[in-house]
């Protein structure tokens, strides 16, 4: 396999795990619907950056960071589930700003370490990227130069997805008003709530 085929199945690889519908994907549209694109943008990097350290630990096959996840996985969940909630109350009970505000140095580093987090308190991601790759046809063994071509794939896609997801509501910015974004916090922060609350049960769920 070429090392373009490999970063080409990797890029898949990103946008695959980064699409489906997660806390990430609630946050990310709502701060490009409140502080505009590039907010959007830095979030999902925050994210993407995560995912690719998780699609490096999975390609590279690093048993015992695997092995760690696995083992933990119970904590990892509980811990992450509360941030959620945290942070599902916070985005529920706070008033949007207005919709020409900036972001500053500080907001932005906080945009993106916040998803970067997230992302990474989700243990499984490693375990989704393994059977990802394997279905891809990446699961076999390879020179360890060609597997940054897969890591490299992984943070492309993931990106591809959120330039897309940022630049689609954005698109529709200027038709939300004062009362649009205060339901858009509330159902964002509901559904970020409700994704903790799973993680939590989740939680209580450990292997035989």
């Amino acid at each position: 396999m070429t090392s373009l085929e490999l970063l080409i199945r990797g890029l898949a690889c990103g946008v695959i795990i980064a699409a489906p519908v997660g806390p990430v994907n609630v946050i990310c549209m709502q701060r490009t619907a409140t502080k505009g694109w590039r907010a959007g943008i830095v979030s999902g990097f925050g994210s993407a950056l995560a995912d690719t350290i998780y699609g490096a630990v999975a390609g590279f096959s690093i048993s015992f960071v695997i092995g760690f996840l696995v083992r933990e996985e119970h904590w990892i969940r509980f811990y992450g589930g509360m941030v959620l909630i945290a942070i599902g109350i916070w985005y529920f009970c706070r008033k949007p700003g207005a919709l020409e505000k900036g972001n500053n140095d500080q907001s932005e580093h906080s945009d993106w370490a916040s998803t970067f987090v997230l992302t990474l308190t989700n243990p499984t991601t490693v375990l989704s990227f393994l059977a990802v790759l394997a279905a891809l046809g990446l699961g076999q063994r390879r020179s360890w130069w060609l597997t940054w071509f897969i890591v490299g794939g992984i943070f492309a896609g993931s990106m591809t997805w959120w330039l897309a997801l940022a630049s689609i509501i954005n698109r529709f910015r200027d038709r939300f008003n004062d009362r649009a974004l205060l339901w858009m916090n509330r159902a964002g922060g509901a559904a970020i709530g409700i994704f903790g609350v799973v993680t939590l049960l989740l939680s209580r769920v450990r292997p035989r």
